[in-house]
């Protein structure tokens, strides 16, 4: 029986290796999680590549991919090349696992941002199995996916968890649970934390995510939108279901604190991050979150066949993100007729709130 690691998100900024160089001398810090396809076309300095070495050479390295969208509808180059840079990535450094967000960010133009979700049915699970088996088949260690803080209705935030229960079944995949992106949930749709972790099998997360955010004033005077910026401290809230949330995943082994390396400029910043940490150390040590027995993974056999498409739901992905993109109302969104998507049954803040978001990473 054993604690979960504590560990962080590595930001290769200045900044954020000024802040945590007080937990990592002290050896605090006991293991990073990498998001390796921010680098993919960059060269490491060599610091980084160091420190991510030293992390890998002690079995304390995760890989946490950012790009290679689940959902995309179409089987593109992109996700081809991706593919095959992760696979030389994890053939140059050991990685314990790789992970992946749930959602998709499809499109031309329109793949940065924030990934958006889909809805649980046949062929969009179909889609989502074959795109992760494919990420599977690339690499020789466990693969999980990280549930999502946007939503565009409530019908979204219930459904997430059983769409990631039967999304990982076939690969023996796990789940990190964001706690931040329930938090989000939770303010934007009014439901409370707890309700929607019990929507989560908690049997398969392996890994959770610590992070604060920052409020959107509403674009109709209600209340403001809760996005899961990574730009702040965590908040209160997080922290005081942290122990209930400990104790019921029993497979747990790693809790990731989440923070942009640009957001750590001021001292005083950069010590509420290092008080967050300090807290979140606390809180494993004393509160009686033993995992079990360790979850043995087993690798299924690799299956070879042509990727799974659906011109329809492309289509529709496009359409949608240009029209968030377009749009400078909500009306144009909710009138669109979609087979897949039902925007008439969207929350019109958020999406307000998708648009702005887009518009922000796409400006031109």
């Amino acid at each position: 029986m054993k604690k979960p690691l504590l560990g962080l998100s590595m930001m290769p900024e200045a900044d954020f290796v000024s802040a945590i160089l007080p937990i990592l001398q002290n050896n605090a810090v006991e293991v990073l999680e990498w998001s390796f396809d921010t680098f993919y076309d960059l060269e490491e300095p060599e610091w980084l590549s160091g420190l991510l070495d030293f992390y890998a050479e002690n079995n304390r390295l995760l890989g946490h991919g950012v790009y290679y969208s689940l959902f995309d509808a179409r089987w593109t180059v992109r996700q081809d090349e991706w593919l095959k840079k992760l696979k030389k990535e994890v053939n140059q450094r050991k990685y314990n696992h790789i992970t992946e967000h749930f959602g998709f960010m499809n499109t031309e133009n329109f793949h940065q941002g924030v990934p958006l979700p889909v809805p649980l049915v046949s062929k969009t699970l179909q889609i989502g199995k074959d795109r992760l088996r494919r990420l599977q088949d690339a690499v020789e260690i466990p693969v999980g996916v990280e549930n999502l803080a946007f939503s565009f209705s409530v019908d979204d935030v219930k459904e997430q968890g059983e769409f990631l229960n039967r999304l990982v079944e076939d690969i023996d995949g796990f789940l990190i649970l964001d706690l931040h992106n329930i938090y989000c949930q939770s303010c934007n749709f009014e439901i409370d934390m707890q309700e929607i972790i019990r929507w989560y099998p908690l049997e398969k997360v392996k890994e959770i995510h610590l992070s604060g955010g920052s409020w959107q004033e509403s674009a109709y005077g209600k209340k403001p939108v809760r996005r899961d910026t990574h730009d702040d401290r965590i908040p209160e809230e997080i922290l005081n279901i942290l122990p209930g949330v400990l104790s019921q995943c029993h497979h747990l082994e790693y809790t990731i604190i989440e923070r942009l390396g640009h957001t750590l400029k001021t001292e005083e910043e950069k010590q509420t991050f290092l008080d967050d940490f300090k807290q979140v150390k606390e809180i494993i040590e004393t509160s009686e979150c033993f995992t079990g027995e360790e979850k043995k993974w087993n690798k299924t056999e690799e299956v070879y066949s042509e990727p799974v498409e659906d011109h329809l739901l492309y289509d529709e992905q496009t359409k949608l993100t240009k029209l968030l993109f377009d749009s400078n109302g909500v009306a144009s969104v909710k009138e669109q007729e979609f087979h897949y998507f039902k925007p008439e049954n969207w929350d019109e803040e958020m999406i307000t709130t998708a648009q702005q978001i887009i518009r922000k990473w796409n400006p031109y």
